[in-house]
């Protein structure tokens, strides 16, 4: 019985790794359209049509050069909660994406938020003291410049972090080394619209992937990661997704909102959700 199903298992084997082959230079290969926004800040996009992970997929892509003069920063409030349009015109922002988790009832993030050295929202560990896995890494944000870090093992890592910190995860990547994720875990494989950042050797990438719609599925934390590896990052981590997953860029759409948000359940720019906590790109 076992001799009989090893043809199988490798024959299946070989079909995977085919199709992961073939997602792999269907992304390469993209003719992304990519518009300069400012000097040191380019917005990519590319809409794949049922050929992604077997499925359609519309990815944004902010992709920004930190040698120039370009503040990357983080917005946040307390307990209010509002749209990622209203942080960054307050900010006088070129651009923004949604940041971490947020407690969508009262307001106000659930993993620490510091600003100035202090510790604005604690990170809520489980009831026995362990972390879940969006707190276990975090965006490191010092003079303006964005950096990933990863959870050391200790029970305060956060509050060791040097600069504003927003804790966030899963990592997807750290140090070119794509992290173990928890497959079994409906979180991590089930398909949504996604939000992240990756750092590569010389840019960083705010990513935006919508879902929800027969336009666009979304993609499983596993995919997001692949993607991440593909775009050549270094470090990457995932951000809070689902309804929140925003990109705005300003003048680029009637109200800035280049993705498409889902909280109206509408293939338009108008379905974004209030959100606790924002990354801003400032000149």
């Amino acid at each position: 019985m076992k001799k009989s199903l090893l043809p199988v298992l490798i024959c299946l084997l070989f079909a995977l790794n085919a199709i992961a082959q073939t997602d792999s230079l269907t992304f390469v290969k993209a003719q992304w359209e990519t518009k300069k926004i400012t000097s040191g800040v380019k917005w990519k996009h590319y809409w794949f049509k049922n050929n992604l992970f077997h499925s359609n997929q519309n990815i944004n892509i902010l992709e920004i050069n930190p040698h120039k003069k370009i503040k990357l920063a983080l917005g946040f409030e307390v307990k209010k909660l509002k749209p990622v349009v209203d942080f960054a015109k307050e900010e006088k922002a070129l651009a923004a994406i949604n940041g971490g988790f947020f407690d969508v009832k009262n307001g106000g993030s659930v993993d620490m938020i510091k600003v100035d050295g202090i510790g604005l929202a604690p990170t809520q560990l489980t009831k026995s003291g362990k972390r879940v896995d969006h707190q276990k890494g975090a965006l490191i944000f010092n003079n303006g410049i964005l950096s990933i870090g990863r959870w050391d093992g200790s029970v305060d890592w956060e509050s060791k972090l040097n600069g504003d910190v927003m804790v966030a995860g899963p990592m997807l990547m750290y140090h070119n080394v794509m992290e173990k994720l928890d497959t079994a875990s409906a979180f991590i494989k089930t398909r949504n619209p996604r939000t992240g950042v990756a750092v590569t050797r010389n840019r960083i990438l705010l990513i935006t992937i919508d879902g929800r719609n027969d336009n666009a599925t979304g993609v499983t934390i596993v995919e997001m990661a692949k993607i991440v590896k593909w775009l050549n990052a270094k470090d990457g981590i995932n951000l809070d997704g689902g309804g929140s997953t925003t990109m705005w860029i300003d003048h680029q759409t009637e109200n800035g909102v280049v993705n498409y948000p889902t909280d109206n359940e509408k293939w338009d720019h108008e379905g974004a959700r209030k959100v606790a906590n924002v990354v801003l790109v400032k000149p």
